[in-house]
């Protein structure tokens, strides 16, 4: 038998395809948030709330997932809730996401994925919560998360709120440092850690304002220089967990995870719900902000690149 080698390609809406084909601004969104990252009907709220603060910045919106082996930027209403509802959805990145397609089956993008596709459709802004990184205990087990390594090869400004502060922060911002992976922070000079605005650390860079961040890209496409734009925007100080308070959240989930032999992929969407028992549901409330305005920001950000003449 002949092996197809053909690209799969992605498909996309018609809106989506549109906006990029007329350069207008066009930011991608994750979908493990709907399908590993909340519960019903919170995920599906999110999305939905998400998508409209893309919007309300002037963009459209580009939810990705793998929908019965198509690799899809861009879903209908039906099928954005029949995935929140869903419980057999692979978390795909970079090394599944292939495989998700051969068997025909239905999948969630994590940062890696969404970039991988977002580039593939031609979009070149994306809007998540946080991303992977390494962590905690890597050095025994060697667990980092693919995300940053996509980071590092990959055309797409990611707009966040730092990585997941149960990662460990040093080392994931020393390995982006090694690939060469620029990460801005927004309006502070500290990097932010998720649920908190200051994590403790510097920030390697600084940007004020979206016109920055344009210029940013523009002067690295000029240099040739490859791969991603990480932009970190802090939660906005009024849905906030300080850190300190956060940090004695996230020793405990790890304990209860380390003692319920928690591996894996599993790790990440454990420790996230954990936190929100611990949290009396806080944890899921600033989620959501922080998700919000990062994709407003993004929004605003695709609008840049498109002014200045490339596909947002």
């Amino acid at each position: 038998m002949q092996t197809d080698t053909r690209p799969i390609p992605i498909t996309v809406t018609d809106e989506v395809a549109d906006a990029v084909q007329s350069g207008h601004p066009v930011v991608a969104l994750e979908s493990t948030i709907v399908t590993h990252g909340m519960p019903w009907p919170e995920n599906l709220q999110t999305a939905q709330a998400v998508e409209a603060a893309v919007r309300d910045s002037g963009a459209v919106p580009a939810t990705v997932a793998v929908i019965e082996g198509e690799l899809c930027a861009g879903l209908s209403s039906d099928v954005l809730e029949r995935l929140a509802k869903a419980d057999d959805v692979m978390k795909l990145s970079r090394a599944d996401l292939a495989m998700a397609v051969a068997r025909g089956a239905n999948g969630s993008t994590t940062v890696a994925a969404t970039m991988i596709a977002a580039a593939l459709a031609g979009i070149h802004v994306f809007a998540t919560g946080g991303i992977g990184g390494v962590h905690r205990g890597a050095e025994a087990s060697f667990d980092i998360s693919a995300d940053l390594q996509e980071l590092s090869r990959t055309d797409v400004t990611v707009v966040c709120a730092g990585a997941k502060a149960i990662l460990d922060l040093p080392k994931t911002l020393e390995v982006l440092e090694t690939l060469g992976v620029p990460v801005l922070a927004y309006g502070q000079d500290a990097l932010p850690a998720f649920w908190s605005r200051d994590s403790g650390l510097a920030a390697p860079l600084r940007v004020d304002d979206v016109d920055e961040i344009v210029a940013f890209r523009a002067a690295r496409q000029r240099l040739a220089i490859d791969g991603g734009v990480l932009v970190a925007r802090p939660v906005d100080s009024e849905h906030e967990i300080p850190r300190t308070e956060m940090q004695a959240h996230i020793e405990q989930a790890l304990t209860d995870a380390s003692r319920a032999g928690v591996r894996g992929k599993r790790v990440t969407p454990w420790l996230l719900g954990r936190i929100v028992e611990l949290t009396d549901g806080r944890s899921l409330a600033t989620n959501r902000e922080l998700i919000l305005g990062n994709a407003r920001l993004a929004g605003e950000i695709a609008g840049g690149y498109s002014r200045l003449g490339g596909v947002g």
